[in-house]
């Protein structure tokens, strides 16, 4: 597989390409993240289905790549906008992927890395503050 191409299908991801995850992704690869870990395509399918009908205007920013094969490592960005919560408003979250290719150069292994403390429940109202909260008990000179 080439890591372009595979890169170029993440930063252009919508609902409609999703179809196109057998393309890049092996039969019974295995996804996991903070909240996810699943094995096979429909699951991984699933997941991003369920992101684009949670958020909007959803979008991964590849920062930087190193390959190795079999190994593909990425820094990205993902921007997002919440639906229901602050609608408009652009968040965006820090993150890594290591990602490990099989033989036929599909995606056998797929594992996203990020803090979900603080690049996701501090941007949240009442868990924001609880967060900054219990960050500076552990830090006392954390700033606010």
């Amino acid at each position: 597989m080439r890591v372009n191409a595979l890169v170029h299908y993440f930063e252009t991801l919508t609902p409609l390409s999703l179809v196109e995850l057998p393309r890049y992704y092996a039969a019974d690869c295995r996804f996991r993240d903070p909240f996810n870990d699943v094995r096979g395509l429909p699951e991984l399918q699933e997941i991003f289905r369920h992101m684009f009908e949670r958020l909007d205007a959803p979008r991964f920013i590849v920062r930087e790549r190193v390959f190795e094969a079999p190994r593909l490592f990425i820094t990205w960005d993902f921007e997002f906008r919440f639906r229901n919560f602050r609608p408009g408003v652009t968040q965006q979250i820090h993150g890594s992927s290591l990602i490990t290719l099989d033989d036929a150069g599909l995606v056998a292994i797929h594992r996203d890395y990020w803090d979900v403390a603080e690049e996701l429940y501090e941007k949240l109202p009442l868990l924001g503050r609880l967060m900054l909260w219990l960050k500076k008990q552990g830090h006392p000179e954390a700033p606010i």
